[in-house]
C-alpha cells in the first residue's frame, strides 16, 4: 500500500513562509495533480514528498511510515524532472539502469527490467543510442524508464512535459495516462497546465500561496469551484467575471451593475438583499437562441477563429465579455450582438470571502 498523508505541512526559507499548513490524504493507486500558478508552492511539496526538501514542520507519511527524515533512496519514490536529467555520455540503456547498478543488483536482473520497461514505453530501438540523438519527447519517456525501473510505491512528476512543444505534449499525457492505468502506481504530478491537470488526474489539488484552495475531480473543481479564484483559473478560455450587488424585486432578486441587469434564481444561490457578489460565466455558457433570459448586449469587438468555434469578444460599457459561439453562426466584428446566459449555468461569488454562494 502507497497511501501520502500529509499532516500540518509546512516550509519556511528563513523567515518567509512559503507553506503555512498543508493537509491532504493521498490515495493507494490515485493520480493526484499539483496545480496551480507559479510560486503557489506545488513544487516545493513534490520536493518534500521526495525528499529534496527539508520539511519545516508536519509529519509526512507514505504506506503509514512517517518519512521526515529518510534519505530519498529509502522512501520507496521515483521521480521525474522537468529537465530529464539523463547522462550525456551514458548510453539509453545504461542511463534506465544506472540507478539499479549503484545499488548493486545483478546484470541478470537489470537485463530483465530493462526489456520490461522499454517495451512498455517503445524504448528497445533507442538502447544503443546517447541522449543526444533522441527528440525531447524520446528523452522524457527514457527518464520514465529510469524511474519505472526502480518499481516505486510511487511516482513523482515534477512539470515532466512543459519543455516539449504542444503536438508532443499531447502525445506523451496520454501515454502518461496510459502508463499509469496499466501500473497503477500512486501517483503525484505538478504542473501549471490545466489541460494537463483535467485530462489526467483523479483529483486535483488547486493551490495558491502555499495553501489548497480546493480539492476534486476534474468534473468538481470545473462545474463548482468553490472560490472566485478557481473560477478565474479553471477553464479555457476564462470565465466572465462581472461585479454586481444583488437587489430584491417583485420577482426575487436581480443583479445589478453599471451597464448590466439580471434576474437570478435565489433557489440556487445563498444570497441577500445589498450584498456585493462577482458573477462568473463561462464563454461557452453564453448562447444568442434562448429569447427568454436578460440579455448581455453590446458591439462585437474581436472576433477569434478557432476552428469548428469562435469567440466572440464584445463591449457591454466599460466590461469585455466572451462568448463561444459555433464558427459558422459567429457575428462579423462591429456587429451589433445579444448573448443570454444559458439557464443554471453562473456562478456568484461573495465579494468580501471570494468564496462561492452556489447552494448544495
Amino acid at each position: 500500500m502507497a497511501e501520502i498523508v500529509c499532516q500540518n505541512i509546512k516550509k519556511n526559507y528563513g523567515a518567509v513562509e512559503v507553506v503555512p499548513d498543508f493537509n491532504l490524504e493521498v490515495k493507494d493507486h490515485e493520480f493526484i495533480v499539483f496545480l496551480g500558478p507559479s510560486g503557489c508552492g506545488k513544487s516545493t511539496m513534490l520536493r518534500m514528498m521526495a525528499g529534496l526538501e527539508d520539511i519545516t514542520g508536519g509529519e509526512l507519511l507514505i504506506g503509514g511510515k512517517i518519512v521526515n527524515d529518510l534519505e530519498p533512496r529509502d522512501r520507496g519514490i521515483a521521480m521525474v524532472f522537468q529537465n530529464y536529467a539523463l547522462y550525456p555520455h551514458m548510453t539509453i540503456r545504461d542511463n534506465i539502469a544506472f540507478g539499479l547498478r549503484r545499488i548493486k543488483v545483478s546484470e541478470e536482473e537489470i537485463k530483465k527490467r530493462t526489456a520490461d520497461v522499454t517495451g512498455v514505453l517503445g524504448l528497445e530501438p533507442y538502447l544503443d543510442r546517447k541522449p543526444t540523438e533522441l527528440s525531447g519527447g524520446q528523452q522524457q519517456r527514457v527518464a520514465i524508464a529510469r524511474a519505472m525501473i526502480k518499481t516505486p510505491d510511487v511516482f513523482l512528476f515534477d512539470e515532466p512535459l512543459s519543455n516539449l512543444d504542444a503536438k508532443l505534449r499531447a502525445t506523451m499525457r496520454e501515454e502518461i495516462a496510459r502508463l499509469h492505468k496499466k501500473l497503477q502506481t500512486t501517483t503525484v504530478y505538478v504542473t501549471h497546465d490545466q489541460m494537463e491537470a483535467m485530462t489526467l488526474a483523479d483529483r486535483i489539488v488547486l493551490m495558491k500561496d502555499g495553501m489548497i484552495e480546493q480539492v476534486g475531480a476534474p468534473e468538481e473543481i470545473y462545474e463548482r469551484p468553490a472560490t472566485f479564484f478557481v473560477a478565474g483559473f479553471i477553464g479555457t478560455p476564462a470565465m466572465n467575471l462581472i461585479d454586481m450587488t444583488v437587489n430584491q424585486s417583485n420577482d426575487g432578486f436581480q443583479l445589478t451593475s453599471k451597464h448590466v441587469t439580471l434576474c437570478v434564481d435565489p433557489s440556487r444561490f445563498e444570497i441577500k438583499e445589498g450584498q456585493k457578489v462577482t458573477l462568473g460565466v463561462r464563454p461557452s455558457d453564453l448562447s444568442s437562441e434562448n429569447k427568454n433570459a436578460d440579455a448581455l448586449s453590446g458591439k462585437s469587438d474581436l472576433i477569434e477563429y478557432h476552428g469548428d468555434q469562435a469567440l466572440v469578444s464584445f463591449d457591454v460599457g466599460e466590461l469585455k465579455i466572451r462568448a463561444l459561439v459555433p464558427a459558422r453562426h459567429r457575428p462579423g466584428e462591429g456587429a451589433d450582438v445579444s448573448f443570454y446566459i444559458r439557464e443554471g449555468s453562473g456562478h456568484l461569488f461573495d465579494k468580501a470571502t471570494g468564496k462561492s454562494l452556489l447552494k448544495g
